[in-house]
């Protein structure tokens, strides 16, 4: 088993893992998972096997996004759409 890295060493880097946003943001590991699964964070990740590599600035502001869309209502489904179409700042929820 690895050691972690401390917050400081995450905040620092650019791309952390999935369980370093678990304890950035306090979101629930499954949740993560589900939201990558469905294509509402977008990962890098070198071959099949390495660790999926998340952009911690952009993937945290995801995050946010998305928690604030849930908040006024609206469903996984609208959301998904949302984030996978044309970057669109009048969008309902959009800032």
């Amino acid at each position: 088993m690895s050691r972690q890295r401390s917050l400081e060493a995450i905040s620092a880097d650019r791309y952390v893992t999935i369980g370093e946003l678990v304890r950035l943001t306090g979101a629930r590991y499954s949740t993560l998972k589900f939201y990558t699964e469905e294509g509402m964070l977008p990962y890098e990740q070198a071959e099949q096997r390495l660790t999926r590599r998340y952009d911690r600035a952009e993937t945290i502001a995801r995050l946010d996004r998305i928690r604030r869309l849930k908040t006024q209502g609206w469903t996984i489904p609208d959301i998904k759409a949302l984030l996978s179409g044309p970057a669109c700042d009048d969008a309902p929820g959009a800032a």
